[in-house]
């Protein structure tokens, strides 16, 4: 699905160049789930965001499902972005004025989708996602927790094709952080691609494979389908 080679990104001023990502190269199949890890800096949100499409790469190649996006015209790379990707953030980004099924609704407003099939998409997706009896509040009286499950229907109502979570459990508590956490995991099993980036081990134990960063590299990859499993007894030892 994605194939990265050689990608950089450098940031310029009059006396200063910051190279934010040097010769990154990844690849990240179909149905993977993938936790991008490293130091504050060390450029996986600058990743994230050129995955995304919000940013754009100074060099290199990005190719999404064999379309090469570095050099793309903005208005294609939006039209990519709004039919194929779907953005998970750590302040979960809700808009107040709106209630959680207007939240929901809103990338298939911007997708031209019509009113019968946005009604059932977003009643849908809000019954997965456990967040139905919320419909009608609005951002502020939800819980944290809430309010990311909200975000996560949001991200899914358009049926993705990539899945991008940046610190989804960054304003959460334990308990809510390990139910989007385990959503998250569940996605993955019913054949969603998902790339995150977290600074937490244990939320990066229910990826698939991690890849950790350093100084705009990657200095390192980790497969393992049991790392869930190991935290999770870690963690009970923490608590018993």
């Amino acid at each position: 699905m994605i194939n990265i080679q050689n990608l950089s990104k450098v940031y310029k001023t009059e006396d200063v160049q910051t190279n934010a990502l040097n010769n990154v190269s990844l690849q990240i199949k179909e149905g993977e789930f993938v936790a991008i890890m490293g130091p504050s800096g060390c450029g996986k949100s600058t990743f994230l965001n050129i995955l995304g499409l919000l940013d754009s790469a100074s060099s290199g190649s990005y190719q999404f499902e064999s379309i090469e996006t570095i050099g793309t015209s903005e208005k294609k790379k939006s039209e990519i972005r709004k039919k194929n990707i779907g953005f998970i953030f750590q302040n979960f980004n809700l808009i107040d004025e709106l209630t959680v099924y207007e939240n929901i609704e809103l990338p298939l407003i911007y997708n031209g989708v019509s009113s019968s099939e946005r009604k059932k998409r977003v009643e849908e997706i809000m019954e997965k996602i456990n967040i139905a009896h919320r419909a009608k509040h609005y951002p502020q009286q939800l819980s944290g927790g809430q309010q990311q499950r909200a975000a996560v229907a949001r991200a899914l109502v358009t049926k993705p094709k990539l899945i991008l979570a940046d610190e989804p459990t960054g304003n959460l508590d334990s308990s809510n952080g390990n139910e989007v956490m385990n959503l998250l995991a569940e996605l993955h099993r019913e054949g969603s691609t998902i790339a995150m980036v977290t600074h937490s081990s244990y939320d990066a134990g229910y990826a698939s494979r991690i890849v950790n960063m350093k100084d705009g590299e990657i200095f390192s990859e980790e497969h393992s389908s049991q790392r869930k499993d190991v935290f999770e007894k870690a963690d009970a030892k923490n608590f018993a």
